[in-house]
């Protein structure tokens, strides 16, 4: 799965000179908190996030009254509190590499550019969107973990036995265990009850099933 299958297209942007009450009231209307500062052609000057309107705005404390702070916040434009050295991605970059880069980085979207033009954006809901149908999670089924040997062959094993009971399996993961000899497994199956897929799965030398539901 690439980037470009599950970002925004086009996304929503702003112009550097837009003011800072002009971007929160532009944000909190199109309910996004990003917004990619571009020059006429498309090309990425910086980026704007909710965070940084709350930054801009004056303490809590502060003994200005409202209308003071909604002209103070008038006055001050986009580009005197826009991130400049934005990170981006392209279209064909896997999604995994792009969630990647934002959990390292600490930052909530990337750009999509193409031909250093803004094509897209993807951001942190996109990612969770694409976790949650990773996982079948909006689907009924049975959701199974198990913990088995950490080596080639394993989950060929699981899948063939979920098989030959007739399970369907619409979502399938791995994970890491602390014990680094082992690995967990989780499926989502279909068409099969609990009982006869607990017993199908105890057969598999060395595996074990820690966790089963319905969902």
């Amino acid at each position: 799965m690439l980037v470009k299958s599950r970002m925004s297209k086009y996304p929503l942007t702003i112009g550097p000179e837009e003011s800072l009450s002009d971007a929160h009231k532009y944000m909190l209307e199109q309910n996004v908190r990003h917004l990619p500062v571009v020059k006429p052609d498309d090309k990425v000057l910086g980026l704007i996030a909710e965070d940084d309107l709350l930054k801009a705005q004056p303490s809590s404390a502060t003994s200005l009254s409202v209308w003071e702070i909604h002209h103070l916040l008038m006055e001050v434009k986009v580009k005197a509190v826009m991130v400049r050295e934005v990170i981006t991605t392209t279209e064909d970059t896997p999604i995994e590499e792009s969630a990647h880069i934002m959990l390292d980085k600490k930052i909530g979207c990337l750009p999509v550019l193409r031909d250093d033009k803004l094509v897209g954006i993807i951001t942190e809901s996109d990612i969770f969107r694409t976790f949650m149908e990773l996982f079948a999670a909006r689907e009924k089924g049975l959701r199974i973990t198990l913990e088995g040997p950490n080596k080639a062959g394993e989950l060929a094993k699981v899948t063939k036995a979920v098989a030959d009971e007739d399970g369907y399996i619409s979502a399938c993961g791995t994970f890491h265990l602390e014990d680094t000899a082992k690995k967990g497994i989780i499926l989502k199956v279909r068409n099969v009850d609990r009982d006869t897929l607990v017993n199908a799965l105890s057969k598999i030398e060395g595996s074990i099933v820690t966790d089963i539901r319905k969902i």
